[in-house]
């Protein structure tokens, strides 16, 4: 890996803090946990990790909602721990990404307890999006905007004015058009560059910057369909580009101290490959999260696409394209893929595994969840007074909730809390374990050489060492039909077999790697991904 493009063919697993391994025996995972965790990801083979918010929180939305973005939340431990964990991940050879969250922070933020104590029209309240409202005595919210997680995307306060938060009432959106908001941006930045970090991972990225009228959304329906969707009136207005450039700016100016690239990933939700690519220009983010694999339906046509249009659009600015299967706000790979339930053996898991050696082999970063490698499904059944996510509290439905995919990890044993805390009397993981965690615990994975974590360690480990993969191009190959393949470097081949039968495979060759069962000769099994050194007799088939 080039040490000043570490960034661009990095393997970087995703830490949710409060799930990764409890330290101190409260049931919620913590900082020292994960320095704790540190070698098991060593020997796993990534390249670094992105942590969760641990910053000072209510935790109505576990930590993204920030009280203050520079310092430790007592939950998790203090700013010596974070010291600790950066000085152990760095002897380790292993990068740190943290979460920042600049479109919004926690209601009790100092500076917006400030504004509610503040006339309407005062410098306190200017630094986030107070309106007065419509209709008659100001009752009505001064648009129709939806939040994110349900409801009106206002509240209105004691005086009579609305403010505006995209998410949850206790999460009030910045106004980026006051400059103070960007500088007190730039220092927290600094804040925790200057104590070692390698790079952020931006929450909510295309966002900041609203429509400087807030007028009325055409769709408002449209707009709260999903999580996922987007308001063009709140999101990806043209302004925050000028936001990436300064925060380039200042990792470059860091950079150029050392030779070693601090790293900005922006969670981008936008509607297309070409507008994600604005994001990355050369002066802006490093990367961006490409959620299109993440959501294409099981099929090789539709993934075709989507990994097309990414080397199109994305690659071509010259940044690599940054994949991901899962995070936290999504359901479980093996379960989205067609587990219904609960082991994690069938259908589902075959294709969890198939999609994640496909990913491996593409070209670019990638990002793992954490869990993903020890093939955990999503906990579908956690009864309805455990929920914790505010989505199910604003809406009253299930349909979108991430507690799933959040249960604590399992480590060791045979019942919960499965080694994930000390086990002190009384106390529970945050979130319940079910029963059969016990089948994907980690050390029953690591002493099994056909779990989900061999084939990603076996990954990573061919990753690191093959020329062939991480960054540069790929080709496609012709194939039977259901099948998708394509070549890297002049002979590394990655196919996957999206259909159940076996069919014929599209190149011979030395099997390198396997999802599932290994291939016999001219074979490709079903619901399997294969790595390829393909033999001169099929090299001009390429």
């Amino acid at each position: 890996m080039n040490r000043y493009h570490w960034w661009r063919d990095a393997v970087i697993y995703q830490v949710y803090v409060r799930s990764f391994l409890d330290s101190t025996g409260d049931g919620i995972g913590d900082l020292a946990g994960v320095r704790t965790g540190l070698p098991y990801l060593k020997k796993l083979g990534v390249d670094g990790i992105w942590l969760s918010p641990f910053y000072p929180s209510p935790q109505h939305d576990h930590g993204y909602d920030v009280a203050d973005y520079c310092d430790v939340d007592p939950l998790f431990g203090d700013l010596a721990e974070f010291d600790l964990l950066v000085r152990a991940a760095r002897r380790l050879g292993i990068k740190v990404l943290l979460d920042i969250v600049p479109n919004h922070c926690s209601s009790e933020h100092p500076w917006f307890r400030e504004a509610l104590a503040s006339p309407p029209g005062s410098a306190a309240r200017a630094r986030f999006h107070f309106a007065d409202g419509r209709g008659p005595d100001g009752a009505e919210p001064p648009n129709n905007w939806h939040a994110m997680f349900g409801g009106p995307a206002w509240t209105r306060v004691p005086d009579g004015q609305w403010y505006l938060h995209m998410f949850t009432p206790e999460q009030p959106d910045w106004n980026w058009r006051n400059p103070e908001i960007g500088a007190e941006f730039d220092r927290s930045l600094r804040f925790w560059l200057d104590r070692g970090v390698d790079g952020f991972r931006i929450d909510v990225a295309a966002g900041l910057f609203k429509h400087p009228e807030l007028p009325d959304s055409p769709d408002p329906e449209a707009d709260a369909r999903t999580r996922d969707s987007v308001n063009p009136l709140a999101w990806n207005q043209p302004e925050v580009h000028d936001v990436w450039r300064r925060w380039r700016a200042t990792c470059d100016e860091y950079a150029a101290r050392d030779g070693l690239e601090r790293l900005l990933v922006g969670e981008v939700s936008v509607p297309t490959a070409r507008e994600h690519a604005l994001y990355v220009r050369p002066d802006e983010l490093h990367q961006a999260f490409f959620f299109d694999l993440l959501g294409a339906p099981w099929n090789p046509d539709a993934f075709r696409k989507v990994i097309s249009e990414a080397m199109q659009d994305i690659a071509g600015t010259g940044s690599t394209v940054t994949w991901v299967l899962n995070n936290h706000d999504q359901v479980r790979t093996v379960t989205r893929y067609g587990e219904p339930a609960t082991e994690g053996s069938g259908l589902g898991a075959a294709r969890a595994r198939a999609a994640a050696l496909l990913m491996l082999a593409l070209p670019g970063a990638a990002y793992i969840y954490q869990g993903e490698e020890l093939g955990l499904p999503e906990v579908v059944d956690l009864p309805d007074d455990v929920l914790t996510d505010p989505i199910f509290h604003r809406t009253g439905s299930r349909a979108r909730i991430r507690d799933g995919c959040r249960v604590p990890l399992p480590w060791s044993g045979q019942a919960s809390p499965f080694g994930f805390t000390s086990g002190v009397e009384g106390v529970k993981p945050w979130l319940p374990q079910p029963q059969w965690f016990a089948e994907h615990a980690t050390d029953r994975a690591l002493a099994d050489t056909r779990s989900f974590w061999h084939l990603y360690r076996d990954g990573l480990q061919l990753r690191s060492s093959l020329a062939q993969l991480g960054e540069g191009r790929l080709r496609w190959l012709d194939t039977p039909p259901g099948v998708l393949a394509f070549v890297r470097g002049d002979d590394l081949v990655c196919a996957v077999n999206f259909g159940t039968a076996p069919t014929p495979a599209p190149v011979s060759g030395t099997p390198l790697l396997a999802s599932g069962p290994c291939p016999d000769a001219g074979v490709l099994p079903g619901s399997t991904a294969v790595w390829w050194i393909t033999d001169s007799s099929s090299t001009p088939t390429l």
